[in-house]
């Protein structure tokens, strides 16, 4: 099994809920196990962006499935939660987001391993060091280290987290 990490926000409809669903839909993933998942945070929109807030989190999956698999199943998640993909950084109902598959690195027209923007979001890297503060990226870097450089953002923790499903 490879440990995975997976971003996970919504800022269309009740966001809470589709957090909750999409972590419901990841513990039945095939070959996959969910692991864990942060609290949930409220974060402004990137870049000044006229949408309402985002909730975000961020989950452990260990998963057989390839990366590219695993992306496909992700993807498919976004979409029974009524994602549609109109506008780049559009609002939205679900955004599923591999962060990191083990230690691969990978880049193509599909997917960057690790995720390309995770390094300057802090609504990424506070949730991932919720449930990994060790946690070093495939190149050396400490989850620390990118935190203590991260551009600092407005992020409110939600009252009573996230559970995972039964």
């Amino acid at each position: 099994m490879i440990r995975c990490y997976v971003g996970m926000g919504s800022n269309l409809g009740d966001s809470v809920a589709h957090l909750d669903q999409a972590l419901s839909a990841l513990a039945q993933l095939p070959d996959s196990q969910l692991v864990d998942s942060s609290s949930y945070y409220r974060s402004p929109p990137m870049a000044g962006m006229e949408q309402p807030d985002y909730t975000n989190a961020v989950a452990v999956l260990d998963t057989q499935l390839k990366p590219l698999a695993l992306l496909d199943a992700l993807q498919g998640i976004e979409t029974q939660q009524g994602r549609q993909r109109l506008e780049r950084w559009g609002a939205r109902t679900l955004d599923l987001d591999l962060l990191l598959y083990g230690d691969t690195t990978l880049c193509t027209e599909r997917l960057t391993l690790p995720h390309y923007g995770m390094a300057e979001r802090a609504f990424v890297l506070i949730p991932l060091f919720e449930l990994a503060p060790e946690l070093a990226l495939p190149d050396g870097r400490q989850l620390t280290t990118l935190l203590a450089q991260c551009p600092a953002q407005p992020l409110y923790r939600h009252d009573g987290g996230c559970h995972l499903p039964d």
